[in-house]
């Protein structure tokens, strides 16, 4: 029986990291950028009124990403926002390996197509060799069935690289088949 390796992990393999080694000439393959892990964040303040948001925000999350996902709590009182400490206000999953690279290619593939009036992302790194995607529509996500959206929410998915240099970072995730805007 054959081990199943993600598309996106051959191409890395095959494709990128060797064509990457040409172009910056690195002097060994472990210098080549490589994604260590994709965090997948939402924020769920109206959690605090209606405790629905946190149940629905864990089942979409664990459709969309394979994973199951925790919820996340404050950390500090925040009396503007009627915010207690310890109260769930969010959800996230981190994926790593597998679910990492079957995640970055329904993103790309599957979910972005999918935006209305896409004309390509921003460029905007964090200056560590990070990346953070907002995305508004929970529903760009082929899993996500309509009829059983509680309400219209975003997410933030930040990629996270083995690499300092933005520039790096940008020409990895270029070659994956990232839309970046044209400047």
């Amino acid at each position: 029986m054959e081990k199943y390796i993600p598309n996106y992990k051959t191409k890395y393999l095959e494709e990128i990291r060797p064509a990457m080694m040409e172009k910056k000439s690195y002097k060994s393959i472990m210098q080549v950028p490589q994604l260590k892990k994709i965090v997948i964040n939402q924020g769920l303040g109206q959690a605090l009124n209606d405790k629905k948001f946190i149940e629905k925000g864990l089942e979409e999350l664990a459709a969309i990403t394979g994973q199951k996902p925790v919820a996340t709590v404050s950390k500090r009182d925040i009396s503007n926002f009627k915010l207690r400490k310890g109260r769930k206000i969010g959800v996230k999953v981190t994926l790593r390996g597998q679910r990492m690279y079957e995640f970055l290619e329904r993103l790309i593939a599957a979910a972005m197509p999918r935006i209305k009036d896409f004309n390509g992302v921003h460029t905007k790194f964090d200056g560590h060799g990070n990346y953070t995607l907002g995305i508004e529509e929970q529903i760009i996500f082929p899993e996500i069935e309509l009829e059983k959206v509680y309400k219209i929410m975003g997410y933030n998915i930040t990629f996270v690289t083995n690499t300092d240099s933005d520039q790096d970072a940008f020409d990895l995730l270029k070659e994956f088949g990232f839309p970046f805007k044209k400047n």
